[in-house]
Parts: structure tokens; sequence; C-alpha cells
């Protein structure tokens, strides 16, 4: 894979290598989508492209292109599994701004809920979610195959 470097440590090179498939709920040509581990909310997922490449401008415009397209199939998929009231879909470049994986670029797309935010996640730390990770996989990847069609 041509300029598809890796950190030795990077769980999105891992998993775009197909270490741990297990969370990867569809690959494009350049990118792909995968459930968040530490998920906001059930249904979180990431866009992430296969070059190991810390920031948007650090990306190919065909790259840039399929993020995107990936991202609004993921909009679709999570509205038809989940029916959330709304999406958060962001970027964090860098430590001061909340990336918890600094060199290896991804988009999230959080599904959100009137009302989601409870104080277990302000005052103990813990997120409490109700629903297993193997279980969205299942839910979403046949969307996904769908809306590849």
């Amino acid at each position: 894979m041509t300029g598809a470097a890796r950190s030795s440590a990077c769980v999105f090179c891992d998993a775009r290598d197909g270490v741990d498939e297990s969370l990867v709920v569809f690959r494009g040509a350049l990118a792909y989508v995968i459930l968040n581990r530490f998920p906001y909310n059930n249904g979180h997922l990431m866009v992430v492209p296969n070059r190991h490449i810390a920031s948007l401008t650090d990306a190919a415009g065909d790259e840039l292109t399929e993020i995107m397209q990936l991202a609004a199939r993921a909009e679709r998929a999570i509205r038809e599994a989940y029916a959330p009231n709304g999406l958060n879909m962001g970027l964090n470049l860098g430590q001061s701004a909340g990336a918890g994986i600094l060199d290896h670029l991804h988009l999230h797309v959080v599904p959100r809920w009137t009302g989601d935010t409870n104080f277990m996640t302000v005052v103990g730390e813990t997120r409490v979610l109700p629903e297993e990770l193997t279980v969205s996989a299942a839910r979403l990847r046949p969307i996904f195959e769908q809306l590849a069609t």
C-alpha cells in the first residue's frame, strides 16, 4: 500500500492491516469505517484513511473525497440503524484539541439523542452503553453493504 507507513503502536494501522477486524464495519479503496472502541454513544463510528497521515493537509484529493463519501454513508447507516435525533461529526487534530490518537487522522461520526448526556460521563468518568460493540458491528455492516451497491 503506497504511503501506508505506520506507527508501531497505531490502532488504526492495525485495523487497516486486518490485525483486529472486529470493529471495522466497511472498507473503501482509500479509507475505512470503524466503530470507536470507547464510544460516546452506541453506533459511534470513525472514518479513517488507510494512509498513516496526521491531518487533512496531508491527504490527497481522492482520499479527502472518499473520507467525506464514507462520512455521508456513515450518516445514512447510523440514521437507519439507530434513528438518532442528530449527529456530531468532527476531527480532533492535535493533543490540545482532544485527539486521543495524534498522528492518524480520523473523523468521528457520533449519533446523538435529545437528553443523551448524563451524570455518569461527567461525574463518574464512565459511559453507559446498552449495546455491545459486536452487536453494533453486526447491526451496521449489512447497512453499509447495502449502501455500497
